[in-house]
């Protein structure tokens, strides 16, 4: 598969974006939740520079290209210590869907922005009551006249008070069954009847996360992306992404932690050789590389799969992809907190806030424990157990 030997162009746009986030760093992240504000700066220079919509088409202002180089962009502001959450929101899944699936005033309005970082979009699909099982999502739209009316509640949507709009995942009634089917709607976050509530997290991240109510919220026709029929094809052409990003922040996080500990190693004398002479130090950190670099493997097949098109195979290796990053960074950071003992839980070397983020990754945006019953019932045939 080409895609394990990354072309110039690749090498070029993550050489780019490793000196983008190295200008910024963890200090910057460090400082912007301190001060309670969203990574503003660092995003729209991203945008500035063609980063943010590098998944996006030409036409509409983005770079052209697909998940994979957006996956590089993510991947290496995360080494540097410097993650942007909502490129794995904004334009992967929002923009991937609308770029899939939106009419063409939809495409006008929206991907320009998207790509170039002065409009930005969150997803809100999880709810109270349906977390892993989509099915159970009761936001509901109702037909007004040739509007719509959406009503509902989600939980723990990203970036909500850095969003214009929110592409709200819907259900609506098929009129030959009467079944519900799930729709995306296109929600601006200043809408009669939106209403966003902060969830207080122990997590320390630049980005927020709300609570939200929907209360009859009119929206015209035009809001409805795609197919009123085709939802859950919409609906998972951009999970499928959501996941890749998902393994590209947690490689990146577990990329940075491991360079801190490394270096700490290098340096560090306990008595006459440095503590990475030592096996019980370097050995684990070795392992720590092996597992990321084997993660990578898997989020580049990932990548190439989906933008090659095949959405089948590459929903098998997103999940697979999501599942070995969230494990390695997990590991990756619990090891460099420890190589640095004491000095891995001070604020002045940020490692310590990385061990509540690393967990992100094991649990959103589907469970490692989904994403093993996805691949036991999808991959191995074996019985369905929910």
């Amino acid at each position: 598969m080409t895609a394990v030997i990354e072309s110039e162009e690749h090498k070029a746009l993550r050489n780019a974006v490793a000196a983008l986030g190295k200008r910024y760093g963890r200090d910057y992240v460090t400082r912007t939740v301190a001060e309670g504000k969203p990574p503003a700066e660092l995003w729209s220079d991203a945008g500035k520079l063609g980063y943010l919509g590098v998944n996006l088409p030409e036409e509409y202002g983005g770079g052209g290209g697909g998940i994979a180089e957006l996956s590089i962009v993510l991947e290496e502001l995360g080494a540097a210590g410097s993650p942007l959450l909502m490129l794995v929101v904004s334009p992967a899944i929002c923009g991937t869907v609308i770029a899939r699936f939106g009419t063409e005033e939809q495409k006008r309005r929206w991907l320009p922005g998207l790509a170039d970082g002065t409009r930005l979009m969150a997803f809100g699909i999880t709810e109270p009551d349906a977390g892993s099982n989509s099915h159970r999502i009761t936001t509901t739209a109702r037909r007004d006249g040739t509007d719509w009316l959406l009503t509902g509640r989600k939980v723990f949507i990203s970036g909500v008070d850095m969003a214009d709009a929110v592409l709200v995942v819907g259900r609506t009634e098929d009129a030959r069954t009467g079944t519900l089917k799930p729709c995306l709607f296109i929600v601006p976050t200043d809408a009669e009847g939106f209403h966003k509530h902060p969830i207080a997290m122990e997590l320390n991240a630049a980005e927020k996360q709300f609570e939200l109510a929907l209360d009859d919220v009119r929206l015209p026709a035009e809001a409805l992306v795609g197919d009123e029929d085709a939802g859950l094809l919409q609906l998972f052409a951009g999970l499928n992404p959501e996941r890749i990003m998902t393994a590209a922040f947690a490689i990146g996080m577990g990329r940075y932690a491991l360079a801190r500990a490394v270096g700490y190693a290098r340096e560090r004398t306990v008595w006459k050789a440095p503590i990475g002479a030592h096996q019980a130090i370097a050995h684990p950190l070795a392992q720590a590389h092996i597992d990321l670099e084997l993660a990578r493997l898997m989020m580049q097949k990932a990548s190439f799969l989906y933008d090659s098109g095949d959405d089948i195979g590459a929903g098998e290796a997103a999940n697979m992809a999501k599942y070995a990053a969230g494990e390695a960074c997990v590991r990756a950071v619990d090891q460099a907190v420890h190589t640095l003992g004491g000095n891995g839980l001070t604020r002045e070397f940020g490692l310590a806030s990385l061990i509540t983020a690393a967990r992100v990754a094991r649990i959103a945006p589907v469970s490692r424990e989904m994403i093993l019953n996805y691949v036991s019932h999808q991959s191995l045939g074996l019985p369905k157990s929910y």
